[in-house]
């Protein structure tokens, strides 16, 4: 019997899909797969055959909207990305990384500011608001932000990073208890022991959608793994969109020169200085690695 499922998790060669009569399958992969150099990843949408004993084999994976390298996760619709208004105090700079590198595979970003009860953090709002990405937060102390939190992960593929001490699994744990948990019922269902390596993992979530398990998750592996190209940047800075075709110049880099709309944007206060800074930082991170450099790095 042949049906469509979501692949939850994959380990030593197994793989664990949610069919859509709500069982979830043990299921081997076709070996067409290894000849395409195609591994299946928690997240992709797969047809599976079902045998009788209950096992499965997945005979088709669908084409992935987006893909995660490290960690290996496909067709994300969102990313949290959880940073502390203090303790440890936040970098835009990484924040603007991140979002950059989430913008360039078409997945929405959202900002997280955890600790809301111990500090103001208007004024990481004001910036990210500005650049038109959404801004919450979050007090696991009062409660703050973990409804809307909650609300936004329904119905959608959804994945959390952030630096250890931020407050992320807090977070998980707020919006469902069974987020933060090692064992439990459906760890057990996925066939996770105790001595398991840990494996990324979707998570069903009650009022609908799934949240990516992502053990280790943080924003180095955003950086490292996940550059944009020079010619790609401008557009994962989605305040700058208005701005990029009024420049004097076709080939400005939007970093110093003259008549250039992004930068004027800047000094009229349209456009945040931290945001453009970030921009600068990472055009000359990026503006002399060549193509093999890109595709060496993302391995």
């Amino acid at each position: 019997m042949e049906q469509k499922g979501y692949l939850l998790k994959g380990v030593g060669g197994f793989y664990y899909v949610e069919g859509e009569d709500g069982r979830i399958y043990e299921c081997k992969a076709r070996g067409i797969f290894r000849k395409r150099k195609m591994s299946p990843y928690a997240g992709d949408r797969v047809t599976l055959t079902v045998e009788e004993d209950g096992t499965g084999t997945i005979e088709e994976i669908e084409p992935r909207k987006n893909q995660l390298i490290r960690p290996p996760v496909a067709n994300i619709d969102q990313l949290f990305i959880v940073v502390s208004v203090r303790e440890p105090s936040p970098s835009t700079l990484i924040i603007d990384k991140i979002i950059a590198a989430a913008e360039n595979k078409g997945i929405e970003p959202v900002l997280v500011i955890s600790k809301s009860d111990l500090e103001d953090a208007g004024w990481l709002c004001e910036i990210y608001d500005k650049a038109g990405i959404p801004c919450i937060p979050i007090s696991s102390v009062t409660g703050e932000g973990v409804d809307k939190v909650r609300e936004l992960l329904r119905g959608k593929i959804s994945a959390f990073t952030g630096n250890s001490g931020v407050g992320k699994s807090t977070l998980l744990n707020c919006v469902d208890p069974r987020l933060a948990l090692e064992t439990g019922e459906i760890s057990q269902k996925l066939g996770r022991g105790r001595h398991t390596t840990r494996q990324v993992e979707l998570l069903h979530l009650p009022n609908g959608g799934y949240v990516a398990d992502t053990p280790g998750f943080s924003s180095i592996d955003m950086e490292r793994y996940e550059l944009v190209r020079k010619e790609d940047l401008p557009h994962c800075f989605r305040e700058f969109a208005p701005y990029l075709g009024d420049c004097r110049f076709t080939s400005c880099s939007h970093t110093c020169e003259k008549g250039c709309a992004v930068l004027e944007a800047v000094r009229e206060g349209k456009i945040a200085p931290s945001r453009h800074e970030s921009y600068v930082a990472m055009y000359q991170e990026v503006k002399d690695v060549k193509e093999w450099q890109m595709k060496e790095k993302s391995v």
